[in-house]
């Protein structure tokens, strides 16, 4: 295997070799939805690229065992160690039990994965289906003396671990800094520091979803399940974690140090976190009034949306953002990768046609190895897709006469295509069509047995006529000597 892959390591800040800890093995773990309402686009961006990735591991020869976990259990409101549990709130709100919300929410969570063309992780644990596992975990901790149980509440003591390992090694910060920046909340005067966070929370009596612990009956803090879970399916150190930057400074800096506290090991060697959306330049948040989940993009029904765009026009506009880059939806933006991503499965089609030649001038096996050291440069998707469009310039061109090509690089160049579209990139043929497109296709239909029609009177004058005045409106028609094919101009 040649594998020259150097990966954006979050925990140094630098581009590293890949050298995964086992030679041709790759531990996998992303942090997963938490299943208490519909999924946000700014998860679906960070599944999209962590599906890109596995895909490119794969493509690389790697064997993975890729985990995503679902958070259906631990969850308080504003992500802290008290207040309303989200799942009973929203069924509260709903008039169904927790669990009915989790599967509602689990099952339309992996709808929107297959519309986006996901490949499903090899595991996909439930902080719900691992409770032991977390218990565990928290009494090796405690065992190991970084934390420390109050009332039925177990915490987890920063200020004592920060002795022995950095807290803040994560987001490069020292702790007293950290402590500074944090504010004072209910509850506080149980901690013995203002960083202390929960491992086990004491649920209330009406509390539904809780279970028995050595501390009393209650139910795990968000942060702990990702920990006992990873190490249950990767091991103590494993390769790549990756989640959304959002995670970074609390949720994956709090995995460290739970992981570390229990094991005295580092628990990941690569971590990764993809970048923020924005609307129009402004965050995509619920408050600023600009965010629309992944239904209302397919659909169009959203105030901000001129209109509907399919599953694969938009995993194509993610793909032409690197990972690490803000992502900046408009409608301009969008629209402009529809056309592009049209183009590029169109010329996969004529590229089926090509007729080649005993001779050629191209020089594709060059082409391919941009390909390679883009996506071996961080995954760099921007300028792979750019790669591409080459590509497609290429097999436009020599379906026009204008270059030729020899049978041998058609079939490197059908390789490389597919490769990388449908296998790198997960790009699909759309698997239907809108009205619209139905509508023209029927209208192109009765518009070519017309011009036939005149063809065969020998009216060339208004054969020629038709096909330039559909030419005026982006419409091409070229005649062969089998057919006639049309296509829209991008």
């Amino acid at each position: 295997m040649d594998n020259n892959l150097f990966i954006f390591n979050t925990l140094t800040r630098t581009k590293e070799k890949f050298e995964p800890i086992s030679k041709g093995l790759v531990g996998l773990y992303v942090c997963g939805p938490t299943v208490y309402s519909d999924v946000h686009l700014g998860n679906c961006r960070t599944f999209i690229s962590f599906d890109l990735i596995y895909r490119y591991l794969l493509y690389l020869g790697f064997k993975i065992r890729y985990v995503r976990n679902i958070t259906d259990a631990g969850h308080l409101e504003g992500d802290r160690d008290e207040g309303d549990d989200k799942f009973e709130k929203k069924a509260r709100l709903e008039q169904l039990e927790p669990m009915e919300i989790v599967q509602k929410y689990t099952i339309g969570f992996h709808d929107v994965m297959r519309a986006f063309n996901n490949m499903p992780p090899n595991i996909e644990p439930t902080a719900t289906g691992h409770i032991c596992e977390q218990i565990e975990m928290i009494k090796q901790i405690i065992e190991n003396k970084f934390a420390y149980e109050v009332n039925g509440t177990v915490y987890f003591d920063v200020e004592k671990y920060n002795k022995e390992f950095s807290y803040g090694m994560l987001t490069n910060r020292l702790l007293d800094d950290l402590i500074a920046n944090t504010r004072e909340l209910s509850g506080q005067d149980e901690k013995r520091g203002r960083l202390d966070f929960a491992l086990w929370i004491k649920a209330k009596p009406e509390q539904i979803m809780r279970w028995p612990s050595p501390w009393g009956w209650g139910f795990p803090g968000w942060h702990i399940e990702c920990s006992a879970m990873s190490s249950k399916y990767l091991g103590d150190t494993f390769d790549i974690h990756g989640g959304g930057m959002d995670l970074q400074a609390t949720h994956h800096t709090n995995e460290i140090a739970q992981s570390q506290a229990c094991n005295h090991k580092a628990p990941v060697k690569y971590w990764m976190h993809t970048n923020m959306l924005t609307v129009n330049g402004v965050r995509m948040s619920k408050t600023a009034g600009n965010g629309f989940l992944p239904g209302e993009l397919f659909t169009g029904e959203h105030p901000l949306l001129e209109k509907g765009y399919s599953p694969m026009a938009v995993r194509f506009f993610m793909m032409q953002t690197h990972y690490r880059s803000t992502l900046d939806f408009s409608n301009e933006a969008l629209q402009a990768s529809e056309k592009g991503y049209a183009r590029l499965m169109a010329s996969l089609k004529t590229l089926d046609s090509l007729k080649p030649s005993d001779t050629s001038n191209l020089n594709i096996k060059e082409i391919e190895k941009k390909c390679m050291d883009a996506m071996n440069d961080d995954f760099n998707t921007p300028i792979l897709i750019a790669c591409l469009f080459d590509c497609a310039r290429i097999i436009n061109s020599v379906n026009d006469n204008k270059e030729k090509i020899t049978i041998e690089d058609i079939a490197i160049l059908k390789k490389l295509m597919h490769g990388f579209i449908f296998d790198v990139l997960g790009l699909k043929q759309e698997a239907f069509e809108s009205n619209s497109n139905k509508v023209l296709h029927g209208v192109m239909e009765i518009i070519l047995d017309i011009r036939n029609e005149i063809k065969l009177k020998k009216d060339f004058i208004a054969s020629d006529k038709l096909r330039n005045d559909l030419s005026k409106i982006n419409i091409s028609i070229k005649d062969t000597k089998e057919t006639t094919i049309w296509s829209v101009e991008q």
